[in-house]
């Protein structure tokens, strides 16, 4: 009886998973078509990406010709950030909800006494930045206290008179 039971479950089991697997299949679908658009400088650039934020589009308006190449610049960044945050949000919303309709099926510690769930062990992952290289906010391994080492390195002498160019006919 007990086998039976298990063996009910474990049915179960599947078919959740086998759902869960084809909702996120679908939003898989759906999120590959997301594009957003954005703009700025007062409309005179306007960006449009995809749904991996990657830009695919670019309209300038008639009167771009009023900015100077570092607001268009500026401009763009900014309509590209925004879009790119749309997207994003898009996607976030739609994986809660694939989530929410996956939360029906059981965890693996249902079924195990102790077994942790893999869900639970995921990391999440840092967000990246939006500053531009160089600027404040952007972290790097000095940054971080992050002492790097290399253990497999070949000695230089600088002062060596016998310094080569890449002019030299030996390149």
């Amino acid at each position: 009886m007990a086998n039976e039971m298990a063996k009910a479950r474990l049915a179960e089991l599947m078919e959740s998973v086998q759902a869960g697997i084809q909702e996120i299949q679908r939003m898989q679908r759906e999120q590959v078509k997301l594009t957003a658009s954005a703009s700025a400088a007062g409309k005179r650039v306007t960006v449009v990406v995809n749904a991996n934020g990657d830009v695919i589009e670019t309209k300038f308006s008639s009167d771009i010709g009023d900015l100077t190449h570092a607001e268009i610049a500026r401009a763009f960044t900014e309509a590209a950030q925004e879009a790119a945050a749309q997207v994003r949000t898009r996607t976030k919303e739609m994986v809660a909800e694939v989530a929410r309709k996956n939360a029906r099926v059981p965890r693996l510690s249902d079924f195990i006494d102790g077994m942790p769930d893999v869900r639970d062990m995921l990391p999440e992952p840092p967000e990246p930045s939006l500053e531009p290289p160089g600027r404040q906010g952007v972290a790097f391994a000095d940054d971080m206290g992050v002492t790097m080492e290399f253990a497999n390195v070949e000695e230089w002498e600088h002062d060596s008179a016998n310094r080569s160019d890449v002019r030299d006919s030996g390149w």
